[in-house]
């Protein structure tokens, strides 16, 4: 597969570009991935940023790597890496509240959510949170269907033709007026995480992406969208079960008719 083009990273002006910020990254046999993660992120025009990976018990030994590469980059910046071991794979959705939880025990101001795998280009976190301070929103997501935004050459119709299907079925559904409502790369302001009750979420797959827009409308509070050009994977293979997929199906139709809160 031919590399992408790697996006250029904006620079922020200052104070913004001196933000606390915290990537919350989950992970599952993400090992071959993360030196090019950790660089790129690393190379970032934001000195106050850092990585937090979530990892769900990897048999490829994602954690130590993670350790062993924050450790190449702890004399400079000795809190850029830190490592959330969790015993069992228990579904994307847990792995972000409990990396969210960790974010929020720092002093993060703001808070990325982001894959391993590349398919997020870190050169746009810059622009999330440009996108974040310039304008009152609770969240921003990096949007592959508005203006500008675009989808992996290697992406075959079939895959368009669900992603496409599945924005239109939960907007339907949940009115949620997001172009991009499945997206999972985002920015979030400490307030909006907090305001989201997080322990009081029910999707443990891929349908937390949809829940998080959900519960933060509900709460009051604002999306916006920016365009993000989105990559193929560069290693390994996707996590998306038929469970994982059906449990997709099924939550709008508990959200909008049960409530969010667990019964």
């Amino acid at each position: 597969m031919e590399t992408p083009e790697t996006p250029d990273a904006i620079a922020l002006p200052s104070p913004w570009a001196d933000s606390r910020v915290a990537i919350v990254v989950p992970t599952y046999n993400e090992r071959g991935n993360l030196r090019e993660l950790f660089d790129r992120i690393a190379a970032l025009p934001l000195p106050n940023l850092r990585i937090i990976i979530v990892d769900d018990g990897s048999p490829d030994g994602t954690a130590d790597e993670a350790e062993l590469l924050g450790k190449e980059f702890a004399p400079e910046r000795p809190d850029f890496v830190s490592v959330l071991r969790r015993e069992s794979k228990d579904g994307l959705g847990r792995a972000y509240i409990a990396g969210f939880g960790k974010a929020l025990e720092t002093d993060a101001e703001y808070i990325v959510q982001m894959d391993a795998d590349l398919s997020h280009p870190p050169e746009y976190v810059p622009s999330l949170l440009g996108g974040l301070l310039s304008t009152d929103a609770s969240m921003v997501i990096g949007s592959r269907y508005v203006s500008g935004g675009s989808l992996a050459d290697e992406w075959k119709l079939h895959r368009r033709f669900l992603s496409g299907w599945a924005n239109v079925y939960v907007n339907a559904i949940l009115g949620l007026h997001i172009r991009d409502a499945t997206a999972g790369f985002k920015i979030w302001t400490r307030a909006a995480l907090l305001a989201a009750e997080l322990d009081s979420l029910h999707s443990k797959g891929y349908s937390f992406q949809v829940e998080m827009n959900y519960v933060t409308k509900l709460a009051g509070g604002k999306i916006v969208e920016i365009p993000i050009r989105f990559h193929e994977r560069h290693e390994g293979v996707s996590k998306m079960s038929l469970k994982v997929k059906i449990e997709s199906a099924k939550l709008p139709f508990r959200l909008r008719f049960a409530g969010r809160r667990k019964p």
